[in-house]
């Protein structure tokens, strides 16, 4: 099993949620990224349900993009709903 995210799927959300030509590390590109290896990590959980430390690190992937979506709403909060809907994360 390949580890995160394969290179063309990464290049394919940059591009998708990026501000600016240039922009690879934005609030947003940062939270997008996550949601996909958290999916990506959720359905190996489901294949292996006894790896724990994968477990692990998808409680602390969570916990971050967490803290990240936190952000995003106290400083844009329009940024933050659009984004939300974008990722299907909370409806």
């Amino acid at each position: 099993m390949s580890r995160g995210l394969d290179v063309d799927i990464k290049k394919d959300i940059i591009e998708k949620f990026r501000i600016n030509e240039k922009d690879s590390g934005s609030t947003e590109v940062q939270i997008a990224l996550l949601s996909a290896r958290i999916k990506h990590i959720t359905e190996h959980l489901k294949k292996h349900p006894k790896d724990y430390h994968s477990r692990k690190g998808l409680t602390s992937m969570v916990g971050k993009r967490r803290k990240m979506l936190n952000y995003l709403k106290s400083e844009r909060p329009e940024v933050y709903q659009d984004l939300l809907k974008k990722l299907g994360i909370r409806g």
